[in-house]
């Protein structure tokens, strides 16, 4: 979906950025506790059933954060999970609660939505978002994350900040 209004806004500094990221790490960090929580109860059944084994640990978690496979697993959920929310609520609204908070959309440059795939990638290419500093260095307000998946993030006036159906 293109919004050509939305072509038109200026790109976000890096202190807006800063401000959502900032509001956007306090739901990561609730997401990951969720995430944690429901790995660990999978974890838990799955042990205590005998589909996984405990290799000798009588604390299970122990046995997944000891045993390499297990904490692997576990971590890569723990990170689809985080990396999901940002690539969903960006794919489908422009948006996370930070940067609606902030008045800030992600959008290709001609106002349209960014995929679901370019979102993802959005988040590596965000480096954690260290790729945010390189703002800092650009005269065009592109961060590393903007110009690897040809996206920018910009800020909406008030008006268009309000609107529910882009």
């Amino acid at each position: 979906m293109i919004n050509t209004e939305h072509a038109n806004f200026p790109r976000a500094s890096f202190l807006r950025r800063l401000g959502a990221m900032i509001y956007d790490s306090l739901l990561a960090v609730a997401i990951y506790m969720f995430a944690g929580a429901i790995g660990f109860g999978v974890f838990a059944v799955l042990v205590s059933t005998g589909v996984l084994n405990s290799h000798g640990y009588e604390i299970m978690s122990d046995s997944l954060h000891n045993v390499p496979v297990y904490k692997g697993v576990y971590q890569l959920w723990l990170a689809i999970t985080v990396a999901s929310f940002y690539a969903i609520f960006w794919s489908k609204g422009g948006q996370t609660l930070g940067m609606r908070a902030w008045r800030l959309k992600v959008q290709h440059p001609n106002g349209q939505r960014i995929s679901l795939i370019t979102a993802y990638a959005r988040v590596i290419w965000s480096l954690l978002g260290i790729g945010n500093l390189f703002i800092l260095i650009n005269s065009d307000k592109r961060a590393l994350q903007d110009a690897m998946t040809r996206s920018e993030v910009v800020e909406l006036s008030k008006e268009a900040n309000e609107m529910r159906n882009w």
